[in-house]
C-alpha cells in the first residue's frame, strides 16, 4: 500500500483525464469496443452534439469562458461594440478610389462608411487610453479590453489594448460565412461561442462600462439588451457611451420614443453621448471616482 493511500486529503478517485488514459492503453479490439456507445460520454463528439444534449451544451459555453477569464485574472471589462465593415483610416482612400465606377447607390454606401473610419479611430484610442491606466484592485485587472473578436470597430478595440501593451479578450462567433479572431485579440483569451444569448451573457457579466460606435443589427441587439436589463433593474447601472450621435439620430429617434411614452425622459439618461475617447474616459472616471 502507497503511503499516500493512508492520506486524509489525497482524493481516492483518478481525475477523468488519467481515467482517458487507461481508456485509451486498453489493448482490448473487439466489436464491442469499436461500437460508439462503449465511448466515455464526455469524449463522445456526436453524442454531446445531439438535440437532446443542448441544456449541456448551453452550461459548457457559460462555464468555459467563465473559468478561462477567472483565472487569467480578468475582474472588469470594458465593452467595446460597433460594426465589422467601417474601414481603417488608412483604408479610406483605397476604397474611395475603388468605389468611383460603382453605380451611385452602392458608390454612396462605401462614401458613407469610409465617413465613419473616424470611429475606428477613436474605439483604438478609447481601448489604449483604458489599457494604459492598468488598474488593478483586489489582485484583478479592470478595463480589460473586450470587443467581439471580429473586423473593424471590434478589431480597432483590440489593436489599441496590444498597442498599449495590454491584453485583450475577444468574443467571437460561429457564423455560416467564415469569420476568423481579428490578429489583435489575446491567444488565450480568444473565445467562440454557438450561442449567441450566451455570448451576450459574457459581454455583460464583468462590464463595467459599454461603448458603442455606429454599427448594425448585431450592434443595435446589443446596445438595447443592454439598456433593457438596466432600465428594468435586472442590471445595476453603468456607463453606457453611445459615439456618434449624427448617425444614432438618423436611425434611431430616441427622442420620439420618449415623446411617444413607450420610454421615459429618464431612459434617455441611461446613455451618455460621446464623440471622443477622452470624453469617454472622463465619463468613466468619473462614475467609478478614478483620480488620475
Amino acid at each position: 500500500m502507497d503511503g499516500d493511500d493512508r492520506d486524509l486529503t489525497v482524493r481516492k478517485f483518478y481525475p477523468a483525464e488519467q481515467e482517458v488514459g487507461f481508456a485509451e492503453a486498453a489493448p482490448t479490439d473487439t466489436p464491442q469496443t469499436r461500437h460508439p456507445a462503449y465511448r466515455l460520454a464526455f469524449r463522445d463528439t456526436d453524442f454531446l452534439l445531439r438535440e437532446e444534449l443542448r441544456p449541456v451544451r448551453f452550461q459548457l459555453e457559460l462555464l468555459k469562458p467563465e473559468m478561462v477569464l477567472d483565472e487569467a485574472g480578468v475582474g472588469s471589462t470594458l465593452v467595446i461594440y460597433g460594426s465589422a465593415r467601417i474601414p481603417p483610416p488608412e483604408a479610406v482612400e483605397t476604397a474611395l478610389e475603388g468605389a468611383k465606377d460603382l453605380p451611385d447607390a452602392e458608390r454612396k454606401v462605401v462614401e458613407s462608411l469610409a465617413a465613419k473610419a473616424k470611429y475606428y479611430a477613436e474605439a483604438y484610442r478609447l481601448a489604449r487610453l483604458a489599457s494604459e491606466k492598468s488598474i488593478i484592485e483586489n489582485g484583478k485587472r479592470q478595463f480589460v479590453v473586450c470587443s467581439g473578436g471580429g473586423p473593424s470597430i471590434m478589431e480597432a478595440a483590440n489593436k489599441g489594448a496590444s498597442d498599449a501593451g495590454a491584453e485583450s479578450i475577444g468574443l467571437n462567433i460561429v457564423l455560416p460565412h467564415e469569420q476568423a479572431p481579428n490578429p489583435y485579440v489575446t491567444p488565450y483569451l480568444s473565445l467562440n461561442f454557438h450561442y449567441f444569448a450566451l455570448r451576450k451573457m459574457h459581454f455583460l457579466l464583468r462590464a463595467r462600462a459599454v461603448a458603442v460606435f455606429p454599427g448594425g443589427f448585431g450592434t443595435c441587439d446589443e446596445l438595447f439588451e443592454t439598456l433593457t436589463l438596466i432600465q428594468t433593474g435586472k442590471m445595476k447601472p453603468i456607463p453606457i457611451l453611445l459615439f456618434g450621435r449624427e448617425f444614432w439620430d438618423r436611425v434611431m429617434n430616441f427622442e420620439a420614443l420618449a415623446e411617444e411614452g413607450t420610454v421615459t425622459r429618464q431612459d434617455l439618461e441611461l446613455f451618455r453621448w460621446c464623440e471622443t475617447a477622452e470624453e469617454a474616459w472622463q465619463h468613466i472616471a468619473a462614475f467609478y471616482q478614478i483620480k488620475g
